[in-house]
């Protein structure tokens, strides 16, 4: 891809990404004239086609003291019998694809609505709070009635206050995890940074993450979240945002992945800073970050040079909201037994609402028809489509498979 270049393409749903809107209207247009670059229907999978955008420089994005490193584009969806979405202010970077997620409502009554989204500035780029300082490990008390889970899960959902964790009046919002992560990393750090730094952007996320989930932070305090996207308390969340690539596919690789230290039970809590319009005594530097990424330090290096030598990565043992959990072995062609079936009856399933992914026999067998059917799902969702079954894919065909099968029980 041209370093000027970036992609965008666009996913339509029916609220629930088991449900793809077919036909639904798709508009690009420029951010200040208004003026449209282009018109798509959507497939069968409701996807439109990736279209090149311009972008700025990719250096823009390399060194914290250029212009602004994205371009920027607004999107409208209109689909018949459903509200319509508008998106301003969808972030392309060059070198990098964008991806936005639209989930329509159905029209309630006679009255078409539409619901305008507002795609805020990165945090390297934008305005934030900077955050308030916490200890790495929290102390768990010995005393009963504090809500305290008895081991590291990743939860389902994770619900974001959106605001300072005192505003009553900010709305609550229920997002599955791995979207979580994704948005936040997406609104945190550049896709065009190199793959470890990312990397271990995204570990420390999702350490931050798990520390409110495993401590109950804000339920133990008598809030009824997770955690808030105010960057002062937590993490930059901004509902509805596009999302990169890039970033997506280490998410799906890692997403059970955390930091920790000896003789803690807990996900560190991993606090950091941009490291340059804020400097956080502890933690990592996000700029820094990028800097030890460019001279080819692991992402375990970059995380051990801020968060201390002494820590290591560990995975969680349960995922929550999947019926079967990966069993370690990568499933590919020549594979049997009743892990394929599981996948070969969860991708028959899913195929009811993306008629592109072939029907296959339940057989135990993983041949080349399921081979292809594999690589068809990851085509549709983002993975790299070498048609195995890893630790990824297996989790983002659950996650699609009971996405279908609550729809289909609705």
């Amino acid at each position: 891809m041209n370093d000027n270049i970036g992609e965008l393409q666009f996913n339509v749903y029916a609220e629930n990404v088991g449900a793809p809107i077919e036909n639904a209207k798709v508009t690009i247009t420029d951010r200040d004239s208004e003026s449209i670059i282009e018109e798509f229907r959507t497939n069968s999978s409701g996807q439109t086609p990736s279209i090149e955008l311009p972008a700025p420089p990719v250096e823009y994005s390399l060194n914290p003291e250029s212009p602004k490193p994205y371009s920027e584009y607004n999107v409208f969806v209109e689909s018949e019998s459903f509200d319509k979405l508008s998106f301003f202010g969808v972030q392309v970077f060059p070198s990098s694809k964008a991806i936005g997620n639209a989930d329509m409502k159905l029209i309630t009554g006679n009255n078409e609505s539409t619901q305008k989204i507002l795609i805020q500035e990165p945090v390297l780029w934008g305005a934030y709070p900077a955050k308030i300082p916490e200890s790495e490990v929290k102390t768990l008390p010995d005393t009963p009635g504090f809500v305290v889970l008895p081991e590291v899960v990743i939860p389902e959902y994770i619900i974001v206050h959106l605001g300072t964790p005192n505003n009553t009046e900010a709305q609550n919002v229920w997002v599955t995890y791995k979207d979580y992560i994704k948005n936040v990393a997406s609104s945190e750090i550049y896709s065009t940074w190199p793959a470890e730094t990312i990397r271990a952007n995204v570990i420390a996320i999702i350490s931050f993450t798990l520390n409110r989930v495993y401590t109950e932070w804000y339920r133990a305090k008598g809030f009824d979240f997770t955690i808030t996207n105010n960057t002062a308390f937590d993490q930059a969340f901004n509902y509805g945002r596009n999302i990169f690539e890039e970033i997506s596919v280490i998410v799906d690789d890692i997403f059970s992945t955390y930091l920790t230290k000896p003789g803690i039970t807990q996900p560190l809590f991993t606090q950091y800073c941009d490291g340059r319009k804020y400097v956080c005594e502890k933690g990592m530097k996000q700029w820094g970050s990028k800097e030890l990424g460019d001279d080819g330090f692991t992402s375990l290096d970059i995380l051990r040079n801020y968060y201390g030598y002494d820590t290591f990565l560990e995975k969680a043992p349960k995922v929550e909201g999947v019926p079967v959990s990966y069993g370690g072995t990568v499933l590919s062609f020549g594979s049997t037994g009743d892990a394929v079936r599981t996948i070969q009856q969860q991708l028959n399933a899913i195929s009811n609402n993306f008629p592109v992914i072939q029907k296959l026999p339940v057989t135990g067998y993983f041949g080349e028809l399921t081979q292809n059917a594999v690589k068809t799902f990851q085509s549709i969702f983002g993975l790299p489509s070498d048609g195995s079954v890893d630790f990824a894919t297996w989790y983002a065909i659950s996650n699609i498979f009971v996405s279908v099968k609550k729809l289909s029980e609705l």
